[in-house]
């Protein structure tokens, strides 16, 4: 099936959106109304095993690129990825021919991690997940709760296929920080940036850092709008 869809408002303008692993489109709801407000259509997906999406027989950043081309639509004036799904967005940039691409915090860089201990995050509690996300508002806890519940936690294979850092971007790309990062270093930045990429951080934000910091993550984005 085609991966689902939510949209903020109507303007003559497009932007698309794409989560990372573990929660769904709704994770963008406290920055998507204000980039609407800048007179686009705004366009976030739900990955495939997210949210309302079905979940997938292979989970790899190439596979989820290609589910973006099934359900965004092309020539988008910009594209914004976060983690897992900044890295689908860096194989789908050129087919969905992104004008321009922004990466949050992408999960570039193969990490050890112990990937049974991420399958096991579907059954966190909501008092486990405060413990994690301190500067989230509550309704932000309720929805990534509900988002754990129809996650597909086989989709963290994906994190085995992870591309490395790229060489120069597509398209004019913006690399946007936490604060410090943990999934692009300060010695990988300063290459990315010797590359072509823009590169910014939103100070004292942790990795999802549209949900740790909106007002930050929107003031970084001046510019790219």
């Amino acid at each position: 099936m085609k991966p689902a869809t939510r949209v903020w408002g109507d303007g003559p303008r497009t932007a698309v959106l794409v989560h990372g692993i573990m929660t769904d489109s709704r994770s963008w709801s406290r920055v998507a109304p204000a980039i609407a407000e800048h007179g686009y259509r705004v366009v976030a997906v739900d990955l495939p095993g997210h949210g309302a999406s079905e979940p997938a027989g292979t989970y790899t950043p190439a596979s989820l690129a290609d589910s973006l081309l099934e359900s965004l639509p092309r020539a988008p004036d910009v594209a914004v990825g976060h983690s897992l799904g900044s890295a689908a967005l860096l194989f789908a940039v050129a087919g969905l021919r992104c004008a321009r691409a922004v990466h949050c915090d992408p999960a570039w860089l193969p990490r050890r991690r112990d990937l049974d201990a991420l399958r096991a995050a579907k059954y966190a509690t909501r008092e486990e997940l405060r413990a994690l996300h301190p500067r989230w508002r509550d309704e932000d806890l309720s929805m990534e709760h509900q988002a754990l519940a129809t996650w597909d936690p086989a989709s963290v294979t994906a994190l085995r296929h992870l591309p490395g850092l790229p060489d120069t971007p597509a398209v004019p790309s913006l690399v946007l920080l936490a604060d410090p990062s943990e999934r692009i270093p300060t010695t990988e930045a300063a290459t990315l940036s010797r590359r072509g990429w823009h590169v910014r951080t939103v100070d004292g934000a942790g990795h999802t850092v549209h949900r740790d910091d909106p007002s930050g993550f929107l003031r970084a984005l001046r510019g790219w709008l």
